[in-house]
């Protein structure tokens, strides 16, 4: 049927975010029956959603719908470059598969959160669920140097070969980083909960909408980029309050913003010097109240986003001078996309 009828991926995509939305709602209703006794919370590193308990089937229970996850969408990543490898307006046969595969996991993870709770939090800590959300953002600024650069355009010099394996191998990075994510928090109905499922279910959209143009439109990946500065600034202040560190979220991502993300949109010049002065603004009547001994916060994240790209970056290199002498390819040519009409780059 997908071979006669051509379903467009960006009437899906409008489609999968109103269903994020339900799914989201989903959450919160089961996630009013679920109550467990957890341990007194101790501190940052310690992660709260747990049970005081847990036995070996619990642990397995997360364990293994976590690997069963991973294996499919690795495998349907390698299907798509391998088989596919063409962008295109319409949705293809391995799209369909990817939206059904993860609808199940996510309804066999709900599930699973209601009869075992635990996800991979009782055995992880809880820095390396941030730590890879951190590591997706960062590969897609190296991903999209060559469209967008990295400062107010210009391109970062990046050595030979590091945009080309970073291009070809990000799908499998941005998948484990998603998908183990996922799985590691029990599927609560919290106010950070559901903001952080919310964001997580709509990069699994992302995810398997790959090669079509739904996946590569500048806007929606953008918008994609921009949600976790919503999502980090309403968790700090659902934790810490209106005094708390909301605005090194909140500033240290739109700061990302400014410098890097919205010179991908198209906009005029004079557009981005508006929301640059607009963002300048606000840093400046935030700290008036704040006080300009902490604007130190502002440039945290931006600071830390680049040195990790910059090591990023490096261990790409090395690896890639590695390789070379047993000639491996580093990564395959550009997948043609002249079939798709709002291709900008892959994400």
């Amino acid at each position: 049927m997908l071979n006669k009828v051509t379903v467009r991926s960006e009437r899906v995509l409008v489609l999968g975010v109103l269903a994020v939305l339900l799914l989201t709602g989903v959450v919160w209703l089961l996630g009013q029956r679920l109550h467990v006794a957890f341990l007194p919370d101790q501190g940052a590193a310690w992660y709260y959603w747990q049970l005081p308990e847990p036995t070996v089937w619990t642990r397995l229970s997360a364990w293994l719908g976590y690997a069963a996850h991973q294996v499919v969408s690795w495998g349907l990543i390698y299907y798509a470059q391998t088989r596919v490898r063409r962008y295109s307006i319409g949705l293809k046969r391995v799209n369909v598969v990817a939206l059904a595969a993860n609808a199940g996991f996510v309804a066999l993870h709900l599930a699973q959160t209601h009869v075992f709770y635990d996800g991979l939090a009782q055995d992880v800590s809880i820095f390396s669920s941030q730590g890879s959300v951190v590591l997706l953002l960062v590969v897609v600024l190296l991903v999209e140097n060559r469209r967008r650069g990295l400062f107010a355009g210009r391109r970062a010099p990046l050595p030979a070969g590091v945009a080309d394996v970073a291009r070809r191998y990000h799908g499998y990075l941005f998948s484990w980083a998603v998908i183990y994510t996922f799985w590691y928090h029990p599927m609560e109905g919290t106010s950070g909960h559901l903001i952080g499922f919310f964001y997580v279910f709509l990069l699994l959209l992302q995810s398997s909408l790959v090669f079509t143009s739904a996946h590569t439109n500048r806007w929606w990946t953008v918008s994609l980029e921009l949600l976790v500065a919503v999502h980090g600034t309403l968790v700090a202040v659902m934790n810490s309050g209106p005094d708390g560190m909301w605005p090194m979220f909140l500033f240290g991502f739109l700061g990302v913003f400014v410098l890097t993300q919205m010179h991908g949109l198209g906009l005029s010049r004079r557009t981005r010097w508006w929301l640059f002065a607009a963002f300048a603004a606000a840093v400046a009547a935030v700290y008036a109240w704040r006080g300009y001994g902490r604007l130190d916060e502002v440039v945290r994240i931006p600071v830390i986003e680049y040195l990790v790209l910059a090591v990023v970056a490096l261990l790409i290199w090395l690896g890639v001078l590695v390789a070379r002498p047993f000639g491996r390819a580093t990564a395959p040519a550009e997948p043609p996309r002249e079939e798709c009409a709002t291709g900008t780059g892959p994400t």
